[in-house]
């Protein structure tokens, strides 16, 4: 039976063996300024949960400032540990044990604490436990990998909406699934495959298909819903490129489709129902580039991702907010809004909504430097750090946008990734920031020259302004503000020749 399915999904290539992904037209990305939102709610969401569970898991449920500061990269915090601490005040306390100014500490707040027991009771419910367990399952029997390394699924653990401790609380739960294998000692531990489920080996897109279409059988076409951006130009080779992809046949990602030609329209289309169920798989239903290729590398899917994620703009949206690329699933979101609803997920915007919430006594005291106690943390855990300010994210958005066409460069000749606005707007910073370097150099300059030449000045500045010589010399503010002039000097003061001052100097050194 086997055997005369996949003879059935192969016999179409017969017919499109000419046709391949090189024959695909160049494609022009456009920014969704909706999804853009939903990434960028999400900022320093993930940095503050890793902070909150290292802090809760010590028994002072408190923990050294410098502990923190040392395993910075690890909790994936962008700015210093002390500003990412005192940019959430809801979320964060600092104390200095014994009330000496040495050695601070930070501890959680009441209020996320609260958040914390409510989260624990979304994990510890039968209801998720199942449906983390039906997540790792399918996730095995994707491709038919049958086995999964920890330290990936590390990565995808938020994603997948695991608990910290998974390996105790889930997997011995469900042996008759999956099994921990591997030697502990070396750090080899894999998460393998027990027993295949038919039940659970069908795809999203396969189930809607069958609730939709009556006989649908497996290796029919199925067409994936396709959602562009706004802006986004869709020219008659690309359309006609897409309405033939569509009407190729389905094969499902709990297939082996390596026997497919690896350029094909065929091959291009299986990788993307792989990455179309993978994303489905995930509570947010998006996660940062680095993980999607990091899974493909041990499908041996990463280059077919990477084209997946090329050719097909009206599938997979990738963001380039909070300083990293995030693929998202389009169909899942409408507008910013993700469409199905998950307990985690509402977990998880109820911690977004504390971050941002500002205590009464905090307002007059935000942006304020002083007392023994703040300075005496600044200079501990800042000495010998580079300051980074969580407003350069903005900024690296943009360079993040701006070179995702070369990462992708080995892959295809025709990738474009950088919006058009988001080069002027590049250009427009650039060229605002070299006058404002420009100005400041003028004005630094300009100081030491004599005053009568305000307003020769102010006339360079503006070529299409010429200056009457017979005008008094007065400045722009001066004549804004009812005759006053720069620095307050009289004009009979600014009309009294330079020579005068010499004079002066010239009558007390004779003197």
């Amino acid at each position: 039976m086997k055997s005369t399915v996949r003879h059935a999904l192969l016999k179409p290539s017969l017919h499109h063996h000419h046709r391949t992904l090189s024959d695909a037209p160049s494609i022009k990305w456009v920014r969704d300024r909706a999804l853009d939102h939903a990434v960028e709610k999400e900022r320093n969401l993930k940095p503050m949960l890793n902070l909150k569970t290292l802090i809760n898991y010590e028994p002072s449920k408190s923990l050294p400032l410098s502990i923190i500061a040392q395993n910075r990269h690890s909790l994936k915090i962008p700015i210093r540990p002390i500003d990412f601490i005192r940019k959430y005040p809801s979320i964060f306390q600092e104390f200095l044990p014994g009330g000496i100014g040495i050695n601070p500490h930070v501890k959680l707040t009441s209020e996320v604490l609260d958040l914390d027991a409510e989260e624990q009771l979304v994990y510890q419910t039968e209801n998720h436990k199942q449906e983390v367990a039906d997540r790792l399952l399918k996730l095995l029997m994707i491709g038919r990998i049958n086995k999964i390394p920890l330290c990936l699924l590390e990565c995808l653990k938020f994603d997948l909406g695991l608990p910290q401790d998974y390996t105790q609380s889930v997997v011995p739960e469900f042996p008759d699934y999956f099994q921990v294998t591997g030697n502990a000692g070396n750090g080899d531990l894999s998460l393998e495959l027990v027993c295949w489920s038919n039940d659970l080996a069908v795809s999203v897109i396969e189930k809607k298909a069958m609730r939709s279409a009556a006989g649908y059988r497996k290796g029919m076409p199925i067409a994936f819903p396709l959602q562009y951006s706004r802006g986004f130009e869709m020219d008659k080779k690309f359309k006609k490129w897409v309405d033939d992809w569509q009407k190729l046949p389905y094969i499902s990602p709990y297939e082996n489709g390596f026997n497919l030609p690896a350029k094909s329209d065929e091959s291009d289309k299986w990788a993307v129902s792989v990455l179309h169920e993978v994303l489905n798989l995930f509570v947010p239903k998006k996660t940062e580039k680095d993980n999607i290729l990091y899974l493909g590398e041990y499908l041996g899917l990463r280059s077919r991702f990477k084209r997946a994620l090329l050719q097909h703009p009206g599938i997979f949206y990738i963001s380039s907010k909070v300083r990293t690329h995030t693929v998202v699933l389009r169909e899942a979101y409408k507008r910013d809004l993700l469409i199905g609803k998950h307990p985690l997920m509402d977990m998880r915007s109820k911690y977004i909504h504390l971050m941002y919430q500002v205590k009464e006594g905090d307002k007059s005291k935000s942006g304020q430097k002083t007392g023994p106690r703040k300075a005496a943390i600044d200079s501990k855990e800042g000495e010998g750090e580079e300051v980074e300010g969580d407003e350069s994210g903005e900024e690296q958005d943009e360079q993040l946008g701006g070179n995702l066409d070369s990462e992708f460069e080995d892959e295809s000749d025709d990738d474009d990734y950088v919006d058009e606005e988001d080069e002027s707007d590049d250009n427009d910073e650039g060229e605002s920031v070299m006058n404002r370097g420009r100005l400041s150099r003028h004005s630094r300059i300009e100081v030491k020259r004599p005053l009568a030449n305000v307003s020769n000045r102010s006339a360079r500045g503006n070529p299409n302004k010429i200056r009457d010589p017979k005008t008094p010399r007065f400045s722009g503010r001066g004549e804004k503000g009812g005759g006053r002039n720069v620095r307050g000097r009289s004009q009979e003061r600014l009309d009294v020749p330079r020579s005068r001052g010499r004079t002066s100097r010239n009558q007390r050194a004779s003197t």
